[in-house]
């Protein structure tokens, strides 16, 4: 999965040694906010020292985050972990490789071909209504165009 947004804080890092394998380990979280019309803010962990140092995210940047969710039970209660595996620099709209724009939605009644299938014409269902066209004159419709 991915979310694309700005970073708004950094937590505080945290480390230890694994008590199963006596290995260290490091963590850290940060917050990442949307620019969604109703921004969303999600926390997510980079595991590892190494992984921190690479990704070396800071507060402000715009990024665009890969990560996993998972969940784990302790005691009777579950917890949810969001792990980033990839953190890149956010692409500006409008720039080659952008995300692509979704397909408008078709008119009532017609079918949309499915990416990369043949351009054929399809007969309309038996018992389907099919739209009636408006008057020229416009009718009952209210639209300034």
């Amino acid at each position: 999965m991915e979310i694309t947004g700005k970073i708004i804080f950094e937590l505080e890092r945290r480390s230890g040694t694994s008590a199963r394998t006596g290995n260290s380990w490091a963590s850290q979280s940060y917050v990442l906010e949307t620019h969604d019309q109703y921004p969303r803010r999600m926390v997510f962990d980079v595991f590892g020292d190494d992984k921190i140092q690479q990704f070396n995210i800071k507060a402000g940047q715009e990024l665009t985050v890969s990560f996993d969710i998972d969940a784990r039970e302790y005691q009777g209660r579950w917890f949810n972990s969001i792990r980033a595996w990839r953190v890149m620099p956010a692409q500006a709209p409008g720039v080659p490789g952008a995300a692509p724009v979704a397909p408008q939605a078709a008119a009532p009644g017609v079918t949309m071909p499915a990416a990369g299938a043949a351009q054929y014409g399809q007969a309309p269902a038996a018992g389907v209504p099919q739209p009636q066209p408006q008057a020229a004159d416009g009718g009952d419709d209210d639209l300034p165009f």
